[in-house]
């Protein structure tokens, strides 16, 4: 029954995450980019200005709210995930160095899309009985769109739900056990033998720790986010740069590669990956995989923020885009290519080509510090997909099912950190492509109001 499971799931996953995902995605990012006259190029050097000093602006949200720096880390402990380091290694190993070129033109235009989100989210957010902000997709679609396309919203929300502990959750737990597995076993710190028993000690711990943290509310989430997030950023941006200073001689010869891959990939990789669209494929899905933005999840975090201004909070929509893809995709990618270590191209790969790109450049210890970005990057996911499921889930039933829904979600951790998890990922993934449809269509639809309110915006 399993393989029959997994075989239908593969057959919807490749038909979603193929053409009409990539299609539908950058067809809806271009159309807003020209509704907005591309205000992620034309806005973007006061979108930084706007967001990057708010990092360093100490301020206190109001009841049921974040601060709008705490929204935004919220929502990148979300998407700065495994999928910056497994993804970005996964989508060189099959679609070659011109798969970054494509990640890039993703991330341009999901920059848009990502604002588009966000600043819809802020607008036509509610309060629920708690006195907290909820927002996101279904509530744009609720309040911005006519009754006749509001089961749109109940779609995206039931596949959120499934979504969440797959994606958010379980898969990664598991890579949060693999990497302290491979940095204790690397100093004969654990015993082989012992993994499953250790692994599920760590399960334990993990659902302990994720649900205090969640049943604090958003608050508490806020303020867990915005020291890990730059923590865990800063630690790996470091080490990456590093790389990349060591090999400085190769970073020509590695840029050369990307542009010419982009276009002509067997040019590259000897052959082994010989098709254009393959390269293109695999750099936007994993762009897009990266950063989330036609996905929706992201400005449900962003819909908590403590703000009035929609277009003003969407900015940090950019901001969030621009760091998780352009700078982290690019600097693990940079990390791969410069280092020399060997890929083979045309064969999967995942976390241990990014680790053996830092070891062959820092030697062995660095596996530690590699062990303990991926725990960071994987937590952080946890904690921003929970808040996600749980907005989703009081969406459909109501508030009163939040912490047991926080419960149950905490618990997925036990799972996650001691079973097979490759039949529950696929079905996650093929949740989140799914996902992504009901906000497109909202955002096509919605594509005048984020129009009207960007004008009204600028011209104050």
């Amino acid at each position: 029954m399993l393989q029959i499971i997994e075989k239908v799931n593969a057959v919807v996953n490749d038909f979603i995450w193929g053409v009409p995902a990539m299609a539908c995605i950058i067809g809806v990012g271009l159309f807003l980019s020209v509704e907005t006259r591309f205000i992620q190029i034309r806005k973007f050097g006061y979108a930084l200005r706007m967001t990057i000093g708010r990092i360093f602006k100490k301020s206190e949200a109001s009841s049921g709210a974040m601060t709008p720096f705490q929204a935004v880390c919220t929502a990148l402990a979300a998407t700065v995930g495994t999928g910056n380091i497994a993804g970005v290694a996964g989508a060189i190993a099959i679609g070659g160095p011109g798969a970054v070129f494509w990640m890039w033109i993703s991330a341009l235009l999901g920059m848009c899309t990502k604002f588009a989100e966000v600043t819809l989210a802020v607008h036509y957010r509610e309060k629920n009985k708690h006195g907290d902000y909820v927002g996101g997709p279904m509530y744009y679609i609720k309040n911005g769109l006519s009754r006749r396309w509001h089961w749109l919203a109940y779609a995206f929300a039931f596949l959120g739900v499934f979504a969440v502990f797959g994606t958010g959750n379980a898969t990664q737990v598991n890579t949060i056990t693999t990497a302290i597995n491979s940095a204790l076993i690397n100093y004969k710190l654990l015993d082989p033998t012992s993994i499953e028993t250790f692994n599920l000690i760590l399960g334990i711990a993990i659902a302990v720790i994720v649900g205090s943290i969640l049943l604090g509310g958003i608050k508490r989430i806020g303020k867990v986010t915005e020291k890990l997030v730059p923590f865990m950023a800063l630690l790996y941006v470091t080490l990456a740069v590093g790389v990349i200073a060591l090999n400085i001689n190769s970073v020509p010869e590695v840029f050369r590669s990307i542009f010419q891959g982009a276009f002509q990939p067997a040019a590259v990789t000897g052959g082994a990956v010989g098709y254009f669209f393959t390269s293109m494929k695999r750099g936007v899905a994993r762009g897009i995989f990266s950063n989330e933005a036609g996905l929706g999840t992201g400005s449900i975090a962003h819909a908590c923020a403590d703000t009035d201004k929609p277009v003003q909070q969407g900015l940090f929509g950019i901001f969030e885009v621009f760091t998780d893809t352009i700078l982290i995709c690019t600097l693990t990618a940079l990390t791969i290519l410069c280092s020399g270590t060997i890929i083979q191209y045309g064969a999967d790969a995942g976390a241990e080509l990014t680790i053996s790109g830092f070891v062959s450049t820092y030697g062995n210890w660095v596996s530690v510090f590699t062990a303990i970005a991926l725990c960071c990057f994987a937590f952080s996911t946890i904690l921003g997909w929970g808040l996600y499921g749980a907005r989703c889930i009081e969406f459909i039933f109501g508030e009163k099912i939040i912490k047991p829904f926080m419960v149950i979600y905490s618990c997925i951790a036990i799972i996650g950190a001691t079973a097979d998890l490759g039949l529950i990922w696929g079905i996650s993934e093929t949740c989140n492509g799914l996902m992504a449809l009901p906000n497109l269509i909202a955002l096509f639809l919605l594509s005048g109001k984020v129009a009207q309110l960007t004008r009204q915006h600028f011209r104050r």
